[in-house]
C-alpha cells in the first residue's frame, strides 16, 4: 500500500513523503492515527502544500526545543548500582530511570520512549540519545558504579549526579 505521509513518522519518513508500507501498518495504524492518507492522484498533488506546512512546523518545534537540546547535550548522569565481581550489574538502569534522573536534576520531563539506548547491564560509561524531535538528538552520558564507590564525573560544567540504585 501507498501512503502520503501528513505528520513525520520516525523511522520511516517526514511529511511529504510517499512510502510503500504494509497494508496493516497503513490500515491499523498511520491512517487512523492522522498521520498519513492513502496515496491517491489527488492527494499527491498537495504534495508541496504538506511539505511546506511541516517543514514550518518543524522549525517551530525545532526552535522551542533547542534550548532544552543544549541543555542536556553533553550532560554526566551517575547512578549507582550493586554489580558482580565481574562488571555486571544486579539488575539494569532503563530509560526510564534515565528520564527520571534528568527530570531530577534539571527540571526537564523527557519520555522514556524518547530515549535511545539498550538496558544497561554493566558497570562504566554508556552514551545515550534523547530524541526531542527528528532533527534534535542530544547526547548525554550515563556513568554507573558500584554502591559505596565515590565517582568523579569528568566534566566540570555538569549537574548533581543522581544516585540512584539498581534493585534486582
Amino acid at each position: 500500500m501507498k501512503v502520503l505521509l501528513i505528520k513525520d513518522v520516525y523511522k520511516l519518513g517526514r511529511a511529504g513523503d510517499v512510502k510503500k508500507v504494509a497494508d496493516g501498518f497503513g490500515r491499523n495504524y498511520l491512517i487512523p492515527q492522522g498521520l498519513a492518507v492513502l496515496a491517491t492522484p489527488g492527494t499527491l498533488k498537495q504534495v508541496d502544500q504538506i511539505r511546506a506546512k511541516a517543514a514550518s512546523r518543524r522549525q517551530e518545534l525545532n526552535s522551542e526545543m533547542s534550548s532544552v537540546a543544549d541543555k542536556l547535550n553533553g550532560k554526566y548522569f551517575t547512578f549507582a548500582s550493586k554489580a558482580g565481581e565481574t562488571g555486571k550489574l544486579y539488575g539494569s538502569i532503563t530509560t526510564q530511570m534515565i528520564a527520571d534522573a534528568i527530570k531530577q536534576n534539571l527540571g526537564i520531563e523527557v519520555d522514556r520512549h524518547q530515549i535511545e539506548c539498550e538496558p544497561i547491564r554493566t558497570l562504566g560509561e554508556h552514551v545515550a540519545h534523547v530524541r526531542l524531535t527528528v532533527d534534535l538528538v542530544p547526547e548525554i552520558r550515563i556513568l554507573v558504579h558500584r554502591e559505596g564507590e565515590v565517582v568523579q564525573v569528568p566534566s566540570a560544567e555538569t549537574e548533581t549526579p543522581a544516585e540512584e540504585t539498581a534493585e534486582a
